[in-house]
């Protein structure tokens, strides 16, 4: 039985009640405060944690890719390094964080087939929380910082938080996908 099926029909209903409630109180706001103001899907992050701790279970291991896309509804197929050129005219993209979105890395010499998350909170202008796999080998990783240290507060340059309160070194991004196909 997968794991989308593994939930009941009467929990699925309450979570979208309650997404729904949740998602009523956000209306009526600029775009930058709805993009604060944004929610996670709880049900979508949920099922990828499930789905990251089965394949650990069956000893598969669990990357980025296939995290980010059951995380944020995002279904985009191929490395993360493919993703931002794959979301032209068919995802939203932009250059600021929004919750919800997938952040795109660029590949780099130490990470060449790039790296996707899913933005799960918005703290400040210059830093989030992100959700992701194989940050931390085989491992899901809820909730880790992320600061932008990009000169023009642009969010193309960012470390991320690799142990609590310590952060590794610049890594580049693309930008953030939306998981509305409203292109």
């Amino acid at each position: 039985m997968s794991v989308r099926n593994a939930f009941s029909k009467g929990h699925m209903r309450l979570m979208a009640g309650a997404l729904l409630i949740l998602g009523a109180a956000c209306t009526h706001h600029s775009p930058e405060q709805a993009a604060n103001k944004a929610t996670l899907d709880l049900e979508l992050r949920t099922m990828a944690i499930h789905e990251a701790n089965a394949k650990r279970a069956r000893g598969v291991r669990v990357w980025c890719v296939p995290f980010a896309r059951t995380a944020s509804g995002v279904e985009i197929r191929g490395n993360a390094n493919t993703w931002w050129a794959k979301a032209a005219g068919t995802f939203e993209r932009q250059n600021k964080p929004t919750v919800g979105a997938v952040m795109a890395f660029a590949a780099t010499s130490g990470m060449p087939m790039g790296h996707v998350a899913v933005v799960s909170q918005h703290i400040s202008e210059r830093e989030i929380r992100i959700d992701h796999a194989n940050w931390h080998r085989n491992k899901v990783s809820l909730g880790m910082g992320v600061i932008d240290v990009s000169d023009h507060n642009d969010w193309s340059r960012v470390r991320v938080e690799t142990n609590p309160g310590q952060y590794g070194k610049t890594y580049p991004i693309n930008g953030f996908i939306l998981p509305q196909s409203d292109v």
